[in-house]
């Protein structure tokens, strides 16, 4: 072999050497980069990629966004727990119907449970919170306020009274009234008899960003406590390592029935309204108009803001400006607006 060739041969083994550490040198920094530098997991990268945003949970998703939102009432009285399909609602509101009993609309649009219930009669403040998101609303009897709203033909509407038996089935292992129950599909069937709109597109809550979310400030907020009455004792324990809340209500944790898996919140939104009793069964008159005083429970923090209503949904205000919600689910607590200093407490 020729020394020239030799020289060429060496020359040629020393760049691929140094080729090769140069790619080693460079690719760690990147792989680095991705597992610790930027901070950011590997789901919350996924998540920018999606191609939509659910719009009552911010959660990203590549299905396109138009099925219409249900507003079922669900029943919340000691016989009636543990519920049916509440871990899957998007936003669920708890309000006092007659006396210190509470009862939930749980509103359902990214999510599809595939049992509801029980299922219990409307209100008309209820169909109103519905109606601010176009809701197929869903129930099983009703007051003579909601039922005047619900026969002016301008709601859709699916009622356990003309159903029962059929759409909406009686359970068992329950006695009436707290055994009525729905399937998703049997609503999706009532719908379709009744011609009603399966699609829309729905106004979405404003959601913060992932750099946001972290930087929540407010009071320390790892135990909170919303009393409505002896039997109605609710509590959200924050969990820190997911960054959510657990539901209770009289120490006993809210968990699905079927699958017994627990509500975890994002977001617990207090709101103080105006309440006004008009009867003598103590149903109430509402008022979701004129805003208020508001508690946002978010990350172990709390802020203790105003509520407005913003095209029929109630949102959360500072000094006039929308607050956004932590991407996720959002539990709304309405209590009087008197007590929202004397039945709401956190530490």
């Amino acid at each position: 072999m020729n020394k020239k060739r030799l020289w060429v041969m060496c020359f040629a083994a020393l760049f691929l050497m140094l080729a090769a550490c140069s790619s080693k040198e460079t690719s760690k920094p990147t792989e680095d980069a991705a597992s610790k530098g930027t901070g950011i997991k590997k789901k919350e990268v996924d998540d920018q990629r999606f191609a939509y945003t659910f719009p009552l949970t911010g959660k990203g998703t590549d299905e396109t966004l138009t099925s219409r939102a249900v507003a079922v009432m669900v029943n919340n009285a000691p016989e009636a727990r543990p519920q049916s399909g509440l871990h899957k609602a998007d936003i669920v509101y708890e309000v006092l119907a007659e006396g210190k009993i509470t009862r939930l609309l749980a509103v359902f649009q990214s999510e599809e449970p595939d049992v509801i219930g029980p299922v219990r009669s409307a209100r008309d403040y209820y169909v109103r919170l519905s109606n601010g998101f176009d809701a197929i609303y869903v129930f099983h009897g009703w007051s003579s306020s909601a039922q005047a709203m619900l026969t002016s033909g301008n709601i859709d509407s699916l009622n356990g009274l003309h159903y029962d038996g059929s759409l909406f089935k009686r359970a068992d292992f329950r006695k009436a009234p707290h055994n009525s129950y729905i399937t998703y599909e049997n609503i999706k069937k009532g719908s379709k008899k009744n011609n009603f709109e399966s699609k829309q597109e729905i106004p979405a809550f404003s959601f913060l960003k992932t750099d946001e979310v972290t930087a929540i400030e407010g009071d320390p907020a790892d135990e909170v406590t919303v009393s409505y009455g002896d039997h109605y004792k609710v509590q959200y324990r924050y969990q820190s390592e997911k960054g959510i809340y657990l539901r209770y209500i009289n120490n006993k944790q809210t968990v699905d029935r079927e699958t017994n898996i627990p509500i975890e919140l994002e977001n617990v939104f207090v709101v103080g309204a105006d309440h006004k009793v008009i009867d003598s069964a103590g149903r109430r008159n509402i008022n979701l108009e004129s805003g208020g005083d508001a508690v946002l429970f978010q990350q172990g923090k709390a802020q203790e803001i105003n509520w407005k209503n913003k095209n029929g949904q109630i949102i959360p205000v500072k000094d006039e400006t929308e607050v956004s919600f932590v991407p996720g689910k959002t539990w709304v607590n309405l209590v009087p607006a008197s007590s929202i200093g004397s039945d709401v407490s956190w530490e």
